[in-house]
C-alpha cells in the first residue's frame, strides 16, 4: 500500500509543487500589475515547457519596473488596472499613430480613386474611413505624462 502511495502520490505531488512554484512570478506580476504581464506569464509557460531554466529571468522580470516603459506607452500598471478602478486607459503615442496610418490609408484610397472608379467595397470601406476619422478628432488630444 505504501509503495503504491509513492508510486502515484509522490508524482503528482512533485508535478503539483513544481507547477506551483513556477507561476510565482505570474501570480506575483498580476498583484503588481506589471506592464507586461502577458511577456511574464509566457516566460513562466516556457520555463515549465524547458524544466524551469528560464524561471529566475520570469522572477527578476516580475519584480522590476521596465523604466521605458512609461515614455513609450504613458503608463506603468497593466491596462487591468485601469479598468478594474474605473479609470480611463492613458493613451501615449497610440491616438497619433492610429492618426498616422488613417491619414496613409486615405491616401491611398485617393490614389486608387484617381486611377479609375473604386469598387463598391472600397467606396463602403471610404466612407467608414471617414466616420472614424470624425471619431478620432472629437477624442481629446493626449498629453504626456511626466
Amino acid at each position: 500500500m505504501l509503495a503504491l502511495f509513492i508510486i502515484i502520490a509522490v508524482p503528482i505531488g512533485g508535478i503539483v509543487l513544481f507547477w506551483l512554484v513556477h507561476i510565482l512570478p505570474e501570480r506575483f506580476a498580476e498583484k503588481r500589475h506589471h506592464p507586461q504581464l502577458a511577456a511574464i506569464k509566457t516566460l513562466c509557460l516556457l520555463s515549465l515547457v524547458f524544466g524551469g531554466i528560464l524561471w529566475p529571468l520570469a522572477w527578476l522580470w516580475a519584480f522590476t519596473k521596465p523604466v521605458m516603459h512609461q515614455m513609450a506607452y504613458g503608463r506603468d500598471k497593466h491596462d487591468d488596472y485601469y479598468e478594474k478602478h474605473g479609470q480611463p486607459v492613458p493613451a501615449g503615442d497610440e491616438a497619433q499613430a492610429l492618426r498616422t496610418d488613417l491619414a496613409r490609408v486615405r491616401q491611398e484610397i485617393a490614389e486608387l480613386e484617381k486611377r479609375g472608379d473604386l469598387p463598391t467595397a472600397l467606396a463602403a470601406l471610404r466612407e467608414r474611413l471617414a466616420e472614424l476619422e470624425v471619431a478620432i478628432a472629437e477624442q481629446p488630444t493626449a498629453t504626456g505624462a511626466g
